[in-house]
């Protein structure tokens, strides 16, 4: 029988595959000396032992049958096994190298067997060419397809990444909450590139501290998602913790650097699933760490990368920055709300004329604090002056803005203007103010002219009457004793700021129990409904019996606005009291000084009914000082009054231990303290009601003045001693 290369081949590869084991072995061995990297990984060395011999026998295979190197197929999973390599991250020279050790341990084995079958030197080297050009073939081939699969897996890992970096801008810091945004880092990254995502924020960070403040950092945990959906064992939402010192999240806060890690065995706490695979980085914006971010594999048998890492970093960056925008604004709106809750009145003053119920409640999402107000203020005569107003804009620029308006009006207040005249001064102030800005360095101030409605009313308890006047403002909704609920018909009025423009007041009667709302336009504008049906709602809100007014403030705001309304709302609800004869005494005095003696004797009677004889001298002091100076400068006709109040939400009639005194004239000439030179006869008179009473002043009317008196039973002896001595 002739011997042909082709057989000697097929006989030398036939005696290898007897001892094939030996040959795997030696294979394996190399690798390992040669190829660390591919042993490091539990999963990838079994893959790759499991690859040595199926390439080893496949290639014995194909000698030992004689089949040409273009026909020997590969391992069926050796593209699979060449893609797992591409998605754990080892080089694609690591696959080829591996591949040429092998051919070589191969070739030596073969070319060693040669000699033993044959001595014929050229059919040896006939067979030696043969096997050199197969296996150089097979390796050839294998090596192409594994390349072009490793590019194409490292293709398609590329455009994921793309991917998924790009879906990163669109998904995360779609709101300006940070829980929020953390929770949208979470769900991307479990949906497509870990098993587990915690995120850790540093507390100080939260609050808008110093980051470096705490040390060690304390942190919060604001997300975690699992695949498996089951919850963290060790650490809570939202609660405080610190990291290990020197373990892997506090080195990334303290360096700021990125690192994966992975455990020899399980990381996680007992009972939950091992982790082999860990990515941490910090959440950094603008130069400063905010919190950290953790990415861990269970399920996912691929390790992570290099490429993996600067992936978790791409999206990590984006989640930053949008995380710390949330924080700033977080923190501004936080300090826009605490400037407006600030320069709100914290509770309204004690009065008795009106039950009032505020509510103030700022927008949500992007729009921030406005400028919408209230106010309650006391007025002379048992008065009370109710206020709402809404400067145009929202940020602190309109808080602040809010804050000098609403102490124009209480210094407008003051000094009793009607509330046309007031919005008239009201709107020289808002012209003041917007030239001010208009000359602010601050573009975002100077941009834009300042304007504010506004919605003054007076309620006196005396005569049951209201007057308004609004500048711009939507009108109040009122309530009567017999149930019915209409909206007030007010002229209209300038918003203020124009200038230029009159306003005028209305005057209407309220009977006791009226419900008067003011409200500024956020309460009935909404994206879901117009205003008119904003004031249908309004309306059958305020037409329900409620227990109290609180409830019915509650109720409104319930029905009219969403858990995060488009604009800031004001709501201010006044039940009206009356003030009848049992608490107001008036007379009609001569234009004479014999007039002063009765006066003194009606009002000490007066006060012996009302049980107020504590303060008999005090009253009649004060009394005559102002009646004697009605009758000496003003003008007839001359009228006393006095004003018993009530308890704010006391039984009927019951007193809140002050008196009003009143004494008007038609004159408009307005009485001024002085002090009296030692030996003057006159001038103490004023001094003497200032020393005497807790407040006083004028206000003025249409024709004429009243000056008035406030006492209280603090008020008497001592410092009528004090002024004489």
């Amino acid at each position: 029988m002739d011997v042909t290369a082709d057989s000697l081949v097929s006989r030398a590869a036939h005696e290898i595959g007897l001892r094939v084991e030996s040959l795997i072995a030696d294979v394996e061995e190399c690798l390992r000396r040669e190829l660390p990297e591919l042993w490091e990984d539990a999963d990838i060395a079994r893959m790759t032992t499991d690859n040595i011999t199926e390439h080893v026998l496949v290639a014995m295979a194909g000698l030992e049958h004689g089949i040409e190197p273009t026909r020997i197929d590969p391992p069926a999973a050796d593209i699979a096994r060449v893609r797992r390599l591409a998605r754990h991250g080892t080089p694609v020279s690591a696959m080829l190298r591996g591949h040429r050790l092998a051919q070589g341990i191969a070739l030596d084995r073969l070319l060693a067997e040669l000699p033993r079958l044959t001595s014929d030197p050229e059919l040896i080297g006939a067979a030696a060419r043969k096997v050199i050009a197969v296996t150089t073939g097979y390796v050839d081939r294998t090596s192409e397809q594994g390349v072009v699969a490793y590019q194409e897996e490292r293709h398609r890992r590329l455009r994921g990444r793309f991917s998924m970096v790009n879906e990163a801008g669109m998904r995360i810091g779609t709101t300006l909450d940070i829980a929020r945004t953390t929770e949208e880092l979470a769900d991307l990254a479990t949906e497509r590139f870990a098993d587990v995502v915690t995120v850790d924020m540093l507390d100080a960070a939260l609050h808008g501290n110093d980051t470096q403040a705490d040390e060690p950092p304390v942190l919060r945990r604001v997300a975690r998602r699992s695949v498996t959906g089951d919850p963290d064992p060790t650490i809570a939402p939202q609660q405080l913790h610190i990291f290990p010192d020197g373990s892997p999240p506090d080195l990334a806060l303290a360096t700021g650097q990125s690192s994966r890690h992975h455990p020899d065995g399980p990381a996680d706490a007992p009972g939950t699933h091992p982790v082999h695979s860990i990515l941490v980085v910090p959440l950094r914006a603008r130069g400063t760490t905010l919190g950290v971010a953790q990415f861990s594999r269970h399920r996912n048998v691929d390790r992570y990368d290099d490429e993996d890492l600067l992936l978790a970093q791409e999206i990590a960056a984006k989640a930053a920055v949008a995380v710390d925008n949330a924080c700033r604004y977080t923190h501004a709106r936080t300090t826009a709300l605490s400037l407006q809750r600030s320069l709100l009145p914290t509770r309204t003053p004690p009065q008795s004329a009106v039950e009032v119920a505020c509510r103030y409640l700022p927008a949500g999402g992007r729009v921030g604090v406005g400028g919408d107000w209230y106010d309650v203020i006391p007025l002379s005569g048992a008065r009370v002056a109710l206020v709402v107003g809404d400067v145009v804009g929202h940020g602190i620029h309109a808080a602040a803005t809010m804050g000098r308006l609403r102490t124009a009006v209480r210094t407008l207040a003051d000094i009793d203007l009607p509330p046309d005249e007031l919005l008239t001064h009201l709107d020289d102030v808002v012209i003041r103010l917007s030239a001010e800005a208009a000359t602010d360095p601050d573009a975002e101030t100077a941009s834009a002219e300042l304007g504010a409605t506004c919605l003054y009313a007076v309620y006196d308890p005396v005569g049951g009457s209201c007057t308004l006047a609004r500048a711009g403002h939507v009108l109040p909704a009122v309530t009567t004793g017999a149930g019915a609920v209409g909206t007030l018909d007010l002229p209209p009025g300038p918003p203020l700021g124009l200038g230029g423009l009159p306003f005028e007041a209305v005057e209407v009667d309220l009977p006791e129990g009226s419900l008067l709302a003011l409200y500024t336009d956020g309460l009935i504008e909404a994206r879901d409904h117009d205003v008119e049906t904003g004031l249908t709602l309004l309306h059958q809100v305020l037409a329900r019996s409620a227990p109290s007014l609180e409830s019915t403030a509650d109720a409104v705001l319930e029905a009219l606005l969403p858990a995060r309304p488009d604009d800031d709302v004001a709501l201010l609800l006044a039940r009206t009291h009356a003030l009848g004869d049992r608490q107001v005494a008036t007379w009609d005095l001569e234009p004479e000084p014999a007039a002063v003696a009765g006066a003194r004797s009606n009002v000490a009677r007066q006060l012996s009914t009302w049980g107020l004889d504590d303060l008999d001298f005090t009253t009649e002091l004060v009394v005559s000082e102002l009646v004697t100076n009605a009758i000496r400068y003003g003008r007839p006709p001359i009228r006393l009054r006095l004003i018993l109040p009530r308890l704010p939400g006391g039984p009927g009639d019951a007193p809140n231990g002050s008196l009003l005194c009143e004494v008007s004239d038609a004159s408009g000439t307005t009485p001024h303290q002085r002090r009296a030179r030692t030996y003057d006869e006159g001038g103490r008179g004023l001094l003497l009601v200032a020393q005497l009473a807790e407040h006083w002043g004028t206000r003025h009317a249409r024709h004429g003045k009243t000056v008035w008196a406030e006492l209280n039973e603090g008020a008497g002896v001592d410092a009528f001693t004090s002024v004489w001595a």
